[in-house]
């Protein structure tokens, strides 16, 4: 299977500046409103005036690339304005021809024309044929030709080939290609086939009666010719090029026209679109690097290619005579000299079929094992062998490919043992830098376990000293008091020491001494210097300081308070009772 990839000569763009005619309508009726006759008139092929509203002895003088008088036949425009850009359409190369003017001004005559006098869309469609027809077989080209028919009605894009469509979007593909995705295209292979589909879809335009024009467009109407010409030979090369007529609708003021309701919708609309692109051509003509208003509307959306785009671009812009029309015809004039100083840059669009086949072979032969250094190898061996049998290769076209092809493959898989070689070095480092930190925290962890294991060890020989030495003294179980038990006078508290059992606080010289007790087996000047923190705590502690010894809450620190205010400091603290004076 091919491959198609796009190419053109980008690198020799050669400009083209947008060519413009003038064509001016035969003056219609004797005299207008003020007369004095027509307010335009012509001076040769390239000039013309118009009469100076404010001053009437001066004359307002413009200068364009082709005049065409009353006089001027539908041939003689096609053939001075049209015909010269259609040949680019067969070298894929895109042309645009869009007729420009007010309302009445025979827009749609030049463009459509009628049976007698066909106008320039009929007549470009048949040069196209005519073109292609003599195009020698033996250049080795085939050419197929193709057709679509939209309008722009109040910022809708409808297709005219396939009326019951709705709004169409306009979308831009990554070459900068206007594409409108759902638009009808029909293939032609002759004029009888164009005109079969193009006279019913032009009925399907919307036009409607209006003061100024019996038959006016209501919408602006695009013909698109795609003529695509492939290569017969190996890489089959294809070029395509389009070719846009347009038939603009013309600007109007309501107030003359008498537009309401959805006549009046419809002529804001054109004068909309048709003022965007007022301002496309003066943000073109400005020089600036600023944006360029395409999107502001449907139609400058479309005419991108062919204003400040890649297409050979002319403009027939069509003026009355009358002086009725002449703010309409002033401004159309102005509009064309600034639209003369626009310009393109064509391209030829083109397309290249590269054969798929060597890349899918190298691709097998390595995911069999082989590396591409020994493909090239078996490739360069399997080709002298071909030469010493005399035979030819079986495709001629993908040996001479496979150079190309091989050096691909060998850079690429250089390329993915070097990523491969980096990231593994990478994977490496970073266990490593794990690994030293997991040790790290294992050391770490081996330390605070060693610490607390002695800890442990320390309170539990004091945990079981004590309980020894409580069993001893207690053989019994232990039993709840008698409810007759005396209570204990006011000169005695219980007080629990930390990490010690003072169970009860007597008077001195009562003390309950134990044979064997946990503290026994503390260094004596530990157990003294808690014993004088526990007594200092119990002589000048708050009562908040109180209850943070251990086992005394609030009843036993209010009872030690009490205590020590009617008899004094205590004076000693024992094993098993803290003494008082």
């Amino acid at each position: 299977m091919a491959q198609r990839v796009s190419v053109s000569d980008g690198g020799n763009k050669k400009t083209s500046r947008v060519r413009v005619a003038v064509r001016l309508r035969p003056y219609m009726g004797k005299q207008d409103e003020k007369g004095e006759g027509p307010c335009v008139r012509g001076l040769d092929s390239q000039n013309l005036e118009i009469i100076n509203w404010r001053n009437a002895t001066e004359t307002v003088k413009y200068h364009f690339d082709v005049f065409h008088g009353e006089q001027t036949t539908q041939q003689e425009v096609f053939l001075s304005s049209v015909k010269p850009i259609l040949s680019h359409i067969l070298n894929g190369q895109n042309a645009s021809v869009f007729a420009y003017g007010p309302t009445g001004a025979g827009k749609t005559h030049t463009m459509l024309g009628g049976s007698e006098q066909p106008g320039v869309i009929p007549r470009a469609v048949r040069e196209v044929f005519n073109l292609v027809k003599a195009k020698d077989e033996d250049e080795g080209w085939d050419y197929s030709i193709g057709m679509s028919y939209l309008e722009i009605y109040n910022e809708k894009v409808l297709d005219l080939l396939s009326p019951s469509s709705q709004d169409l979007p306009i979308r831009e593909d990554k070459d900068k290609n206007i594409l409108i995705p759902g638009l009808t295209h029909i293939t032609i292979s002759s004029f009888s086939d164009f005109d079969k589909y193009f006279v019913p879809a032009s009925l399907n335009r919307t036009t409607a009666s209006t003061k100024l024009n019996q038959r006016s467009s209501r919408s602006h109407a695009i013909l698109l010719i795609k003529v695509v010409r492939t290569q017969r030979a190996i890489t089959h090369r294809q070029q395509t090029g389009k070719l846009y007529l347009v038939d603009l609708a013309g600007s109007e003021d309501n107030r003359r026209t008498g537009n309401h309701g959805i006549r009046l919708k419809e002529s804001g609309a054109i004068n909309l679109s048709l003022f965007t692109l007022s301002k496309v051509v003066d943000s073109l003509n400005s020089g600036t690097a600023g944006r360029v208003p395409y999107r502001d509307s449907k139609l400058t959306r479309l005419l991108q290619d062919s204003l400040g785009g890649s297409a050979h671009s002319v403009m027939i812009t069509n003026i009355a005579p009358e002086y009725k029309y002449y703010f309409d015809t002033f401004s159309a004039l102005n509009f064309a000299a600034k639209s003369k100083l626009i310009v393109n840059k064509p391209f030829t669009r083109e397309t290249v079929a590269v054969p798929a086949l060597p890349v899918k072979r190298a691709r097998e032969d390595h995911e069999v094992g082989g590396s591409g250094t020994d493909l090239l190898k078996k490739r360069q061996k399997e080709e002298r062998k071909t030469e010493g049998d005399g035979s030819a290769p079986s495709v001629h076209f993908h040996s001479l490919a496979e150079p190309s092809v091989m050096d691909r493959l060998i850079a690429l898989e250089k390329l993915m043992m070097s990523c491969q070689e980096k990231e593994r070095i990478g994977v490496l480092k970073d266990i490593a830098q794990s690994r030293k930190e997991i040790q790290e925290l294992k050391e770490k962890q081996r330390e605070f376990e060693s610490k607390t294991l002695l800890f442990s060890q320390l309170a539990g020989e004091k945990s079981s000293t004590k309980q020894n030495s409580v069993f001893q003294n207690n053989t019994a179980p232990l039993q709840r008091k008698p409810s007759n038990a005396t209570k204990p006078n006011k000169q005695q508290a219980v007080v629990q020491p930390l990490q010690g059992q003072l169970q009860s606080i007597c008077p001195e010289g009562k003390e309950n001494i134990m044979e064997t007790s946990w503290e026994s087996q503390l260094d004596t000047s530990v157990l003294e210097q808690s014993r004088q923190k526990i007594l200092q705590v119990l002589n000048t502690g708050s009562f908040k300081e109180l209850k943070g010894l251990q086992q005394i809450g609030d009843k036993k620190a209010k009872l030690i308070l009490g205590w020590r205010e009617i008899h004094g400091h205590f004076t000693k603290v024992g094993r098993e009772m803290t003494s008082f004076n």
